[in-house]
């Protein structure tokens, strides 16, 4: 029964691949990507992670798209739009285009999508789109969205992955969970399987507004939790395609005539989460000791080895209202060490959990381990396997963590919500809490003044430094290697990944 609903789903040239017997990853075409940890969910609203976001990239399609440079906005399922005068209403006027399916792409696909992510209690979106007061549609290629007052980041909102357009009757009849699995798609490739732990298979949609477009017949993106596991094979050529190269392989990467290494603009930041509600960390004056105890820069050289640098804002540089002199406390153990005692926190003993098998992570674990030490903090490394750690954030069952962000859109309101003003998942599993704070990004979403606003992000950045809410480690590009026969493969600024332009000769 599995095989023949797989084979329901795949292109002529994987069918064939599996009835001669070879792979489907042999069948022309086909672009294999190793990745490090499996998906967890294709409903859009009901995760945060860059692992699933990179994928619904190109299997769904979004109202409103960004663009390859990563900084400009441009038509998707909305071929074009109109706002109101007063700013309030914005009238869509969808393309023709079809699901998967077959079946249309309507209005009412678009305002079901969207009331999901604003009402749905499974969003972890819901903060950034409250400002939708209705939504209307006078016909099948009209939506009329009515917001509650001005928004200066809607239409960046709508280009985020979480906010792609899903079919209605499609959920409807088969349910979240079942539409989660084997999705109805809006975007250049179909999921044909999903093997969990191991790979999910897209194929090419046939019925993709712009299938013109797409020159490969499906793209597999595989699960390889170890990095050199990852990198062996793509030299070996057993896959077409690695991400999150390590710092330490790029250089001998790049001397291989075989393989093509990329080091794509990104806005990437490195940060150590931590738990606020876990014990002493509770206090701002011991997180502060913390981001004292560290040494940045000496992260950047052992790790990066010289291609990241430090950060010191959550947004990153080359961003929208970036903030360039906030502040860098000095690396100070011994400052750190009087601060904890003064706070009563001498002798602190914190649990780190660790992405086992990721390099970076590993690296960054024993060197954070070694300077907390030097301030008298004594640090457990728990490592884990990546599809556990995800979960243990989300539950608080941890006291430190290193974890990544890369913006999904280009306005800075979606990641300054989702880790300082958003009650749904505690500020980026942080449990940071700062009313002020919380406050001024809602009025921040609201003002349509320039000036202003980019006063307002400067001020939350300055606060978020202040408090703690976790500490900025460093800025870095994107790092993929590909086979040298690969041609467009491209991740923009915001992670996604352009594989309806992509390759294989």
């Amino acid at each position: 029964m599995l095989k023949s609903k797989f084979t329901r789903y795949l292109s002529a040239a994987a069918v064939a691949a599996l009835m001669t017997g070879t792979s489907i990853a042999e069948a022309a075409g086909v672009l294999t990507i190793g990745r490090r940890e499996d998906g967890t969910t294709f409903d859009p609203i009901a995760t945060a992670q860059n692992i699933d976001f990179w994928v619904f990239a190109n299997v769904y399609d979004v109202l409103v798209r960004v663009d390859k440079s990563g900084t400009k906005l441009e038509p998707g399922l909305a071929e074009s739009w109109d706002v109101s005068e007063d700013g309030a209403t914005y009238t869509f006027k969808m393309r023709d285009a079809k699901f998967s399916d077959g079946s249309q792409i309507t209005s009412e696909d678009a305002k079901f999508s969207l009331e999901r992510i604003r009402d749905d209690e499974g969003s972890l979106w819901s903060d950034s789109y409250q400002i939708i007061e209705n939504m209307e549609t006078p016909d099948p290629q009209t939506l009329v969205v009515k917001l509650s007052g001005p928004s200066a980041p809607f239409l960046a909102s709508l280009a985020m992955p979480g906010a792609s357009i899903i079919s209605k009757a499609g959920m409807e009849e088969m349910g979240v969970e079942a539409y989660a699995e084997r999705p109805i798609a809006s975007g250049a490739f179909l999921v044909a399987d999903w093997l969990r732990g191991d790979r999910v298979i897209l194929e090419k949609n046939p019925s993709f507004w712009e299938a013109d477009r797409v020159r490969l017949d499906g793209v597999e993106w595989i699960s390889i939790p170890d990095d050199n596991t990852r990198i062996l094979k793509v030299q070996a050529g057993e896959i077409d395609a690695a991400i999150f190269v390590p710092f330490a392989r790029i250089e001998d990467l790049k001397a291989d005539p075989n393989l093509k290494v990329h080091l794509d603009q990104s806005t990437r930041e490195d940060h150590l989460l931590i738990n606020h509600a876990s014990g002493e960390l509770s206090k701002k004056e011991v997180r502060q000791a913390i981001d004292m105890a560290i040494d940045k820069q000496a992260i950047v050289d052992a790790v990066t080895f010289g291609i990241g640098e430090v950060a010191y804002s959550y947004i990153p540089k080359g961003s929208l209202y970036h903030y360039e002199d906030n502040l860098q406390r000095p690396h100070d153990p011994q400052k750190a060490k009087e601060m904890l005692a003064e706070a009563g926190a001498d002798g602190l003993t914190l649990d780190y959990l660790v992405n086992a098998g990721d390099q970076v992570d590993e690296q960054i674990a024993v060197l954070l381990q070694q300077q907390l030490g030097e301030a008298g903090i004594t640090v457990n490394l728990q490592k884990m396997d990546p599809s556990q750690t995800w979960d243990m954030l989300v539950a608080g069952e941890y006291d430190l963590s290193v974890m990544y962000w890369t913006k999904d859109v280009i306005d800075p309101d979606q990641k300054t919500t989702f880790v300082l003003g958003h009650d749904s998942n505690n500020n980026y599993m942080t449990n940071y809490n700062n009313p002020e704070v919380k406050d001024l990004v809602a009025a921040a979403r609201v003002e349509m003044d320039e000036a202003k606003r980019e006063t307002m992000y400067v001020d939350l950045q300055k606060m978020a430094k202040e408090d703690v809410n976790w500490i900025d480690l460093y800025y870095s590009p994107y790092r993929n290697v590909t086979q040298s026969n690969i041609e467009g493969f491209y991740q923009n600024p915001l992670g996604r990944f352009f594989l309806e332009d992509t390759i294989k000769n």
